[in-house]
């Protein structure tokens, strides 16, 4: 029954995460944004949704180490998985504003929460920290690109035109409602699981949560990498790990304060940082992230999961 549960979670997610991003950015595209700021906003909110209903259930179901485990799990799927994935299928390319700008902010996230999270808690004055933070961020995003506006096919402006906007707030309303079945549906099988196995929870939530969470990123990249657009790939993922960050832990915090042993954590910790640096390191001199660079983020996460379990 608890396989079903993840199952059915995973599932749950998965559904829950494609309808709410694609009916928000149904609403967006009439803003006239850029890809890159719908990638970093829109779709990057609406992706991190699951990992934000998995970890509130957790947090408030006395899981705290599956909570920050699933938020620090995904960012590491995120860099790993879902850029190596998307860069086998189509090599990505960007410009250097988006390295010099948008890439500085996720690692500034990143550092910003490492100190508030080394000592194992996470508390409500910390979690408002981060909402400041993020509030910051998206301000930068709108100023600095919100043109030019996205481009749609002439069959993408007609269904556009056709669909009416209380459609899509009542697809941003279900999306929600099937993501939170989701989340509560995979923390409850995934927590039975790891105390049946005897798999500590730490491993449970890098590993199968955080996987489970990611799977509308990975969905939505993929997708835009067969459609060659790279910027909402770059602008997904970075603007996931921010809201993860930001958004997720400062909302748990803020609501349900988080507490967890630091001894693996710290670890855990260090390994994220490290998946946030190969971006620009890989990207730097030629601003590509091609097959081969894929392929040695796709090994070094697997070598990460299969160190987990071992």
């Amino acid at each position: 029954m608890n396989v079903v549960l993840v199952v059915v979670g995973l599932l749950g997610l998965y559904l829950g995460g494609d309808l709410l991003v694609r009916s928000a950015s149904s609403l967006a595209r009439a803003l006239g944004i850029s890809p890159m700021v719908i990638g970093l906003t829109v779709v990057a909110f609406g992706t991190s949704a699951p990992e934000l209903a998995a970890t509130l259930v957790a947090a408030f179901r006395g899981a705290p180490e599956l909570a920050l485990a699933n938020v620090v799990g995904s960012n590491v799927a995120n860099v790993g998985l879902i850029l190596g994935l998307t860069a086998l299928a189509y090599p990505l390319a960007t410009n250097a504003s988006f390295l010099r700008r948008e890439v500085p902010w996720m690692l500034a996230a990143t550092v910003l929460t490492l100190p508030l999270l080394f000592d194992g808690r996470l508390l409500r004055w910390e979690g408002l920290l981060l909402w400041l933070a993020l509030a910051a961020f998206l301000l930068g995003a709108f100023r600095s690109g919100g043109a030019p506006a996205i481009l749609l096919d002439d069959a993408g402006d007609a269904a556009a035109t056709r669909r009416q906007p209380w459609r899509d707030a009542v697809g941003v309303a279900a999306g929600v409602a099937v993501l939170a079945y989701g989340a509560h549906a995979l923390v409850t099988g995934a927590t039975a699981l790891a105390l049946i196995w005897g798999v500590p929870e730490r491993v449970i939530g890098l590993t199968l949560v955080a996987l489970g969470t990611s799977l509308p990123e990975l969905a939505s990249s993929l997708i835009a990498a067969l459609r060659r657009e790279t910027d909402i790939i770059l602008g997904n993922v970075i603007g996931s790990n921010l809201f993860n960050l930001l958004a997720v832990l400062g909302t748990a915090a803020v609501v349900h304060p988080i507490e967890v042993p630091p001894v693996g954590l710290r670890l855990d910790l260090a390994i994220m940082l490290g998946f946030a640096l190969a971006v620009p390191l890989l990207m730097v001199v030629d601003r590509r992230l091609g097959r081969r660079r894929g392929v040695l983020l796709l090994v070094a996460y697997l070598t990460y999961v299969v160190w987990l379990y071992l």
